[in-house]
């Protein structure tokens, strides 16, 4: 039954608008929006890491991601967080030249048809949340369009922000953008680079291959390119994880230029996490992310929570 109306809300028009004040109800309590917003951060880390969130003396770098969100603030923290408007700031810091092309955005789903879209491979997705989008190779090729409408349609009605109490999320307006899809030599899409700032000063590097696969890796270095000794995976679903592959992966070319364009970006933030691609040699910007993982996540071993939370320096609370 429960999978009859989850089809109906995602894959129907009038099955969507039937159903979305129910849906509305079931997010209500999915999300435990009736709970203050470091109540529900509590909780939550308590739940994943099986022990009290210390927010008077964090050590952890979990534990600091975590104080950031209750107590960090930012004025430009929304645009950053929001996957279209963040493009004026690339152009500003770094240039336009780094950013994925835009090929068309809109806030009506129906409007995402064929004769809107471009005549090759693309990638279609919301500003505002991290779905990962929806992968068109071929504009002309077999696509339910109807179910695509209502997929977006229904990630258009949701605030991330519940999800994990993510304020630069909140009060985003949200938006489908269409951009171009990067592919590397082989025709795969790209590694994935995640450059980790504190205050200011890059500090890792994670490198995702394989993404949309089984074999989905997260290989962790140091700014020089060495083999970081610990592991902060995300969760893929059936017990499986984003863990590090035994294959080694080579230093980017661009490595350098990837460094410094991030610590140009990321300056006056004590934590953010820049993401880039490289397809031809040429650097293309990701997003930007204020919390790994919504600092959800165990880093393995445990001791280099601690180790790495020593290395982030908090800003002072205003009194």
């Amino acid at each position: 039954m429960k999978t009859f109306f989850k089809y109906l809300y995602l894959k129907n028009e009038f099955g969507y608008h039937i159903i979305k004040p129910f849906a509305g109800i079931y997010q209500f309590f999915l999300h435990e929006k009736y709970l203050k917003r470091q109540v529900f951060i509590k909780k939550r880390f308590k739940k994943n890491f099986g022990y009290e969130l210390n927010l008077e003396y964090p050590k952890s770098l979990n534990e600091k991601i975590n104080w950031l969100k209750i107590n960090y603030w930012n004025p430009s923290s929304t645009q950053l967080a929001d996957k279209y408007a963040v493009r004026e700031y690339i152009k500003e810091r770094i240039g336009e030249e780094y950013l994925v092309p835009l090929l068309f955005n809109t806030k009506n789903p129906k409007e995402i048809i064929p004769k809107n879209l471009p005549d090759f491979p693309c990638i279609i997705k919301t500003n505002h949340d991290s779905s990962g989008g929806i992968i068109i190779r071929d504009t002309n090729g077999k696509h339910n369009w109807s179910e695509i409408q209502n997929k977006l349609r229904s990630n258009m009605s949701q605030n991330y922000y519940w999800d994990g109490r993510e304020l630069p999320y909140k009060n985003i307006k949200p938006r489908i953008i269409v951009e171009k899809l990067l592919f590397d030599d082989e025709g795969k899409l790209p590694e994935d680079y995640k450059v980790h700032c504190f205050n200011g000063r890059v500090r890792m590097i994670n490198v995702d291959t394989g993404r949309g696969t089984p074999n989905h890796h997260r290989n962790w270095y140091n700014k020089e390119w060495k083999r970081e000794p610990y592991k902060w995976s995300s969760e893929l679903g059936e017990n499986k994880f984003t863990d590090p592959s035994e294959k080694d992966i080579n230093a980017p070319e661009l490595l350098q230029e990837m460094i410094r364009l991030s610590e140009k970006l990321v300056s006056g933030f004590p934590y953010i996490r820049a993401d880039w691609y490289i397809v031809k040699n040429k650097l293309f910007f990701g997003e930007l992310t204020f919390h790994h993982n919504g600092g959800n996540r165990p880093i393995y071993p445990i001791a280099w929570d601690q180790r790495l939370g020593e290395q982030l320096k908090l800003p002072r609370l205003k009194s």
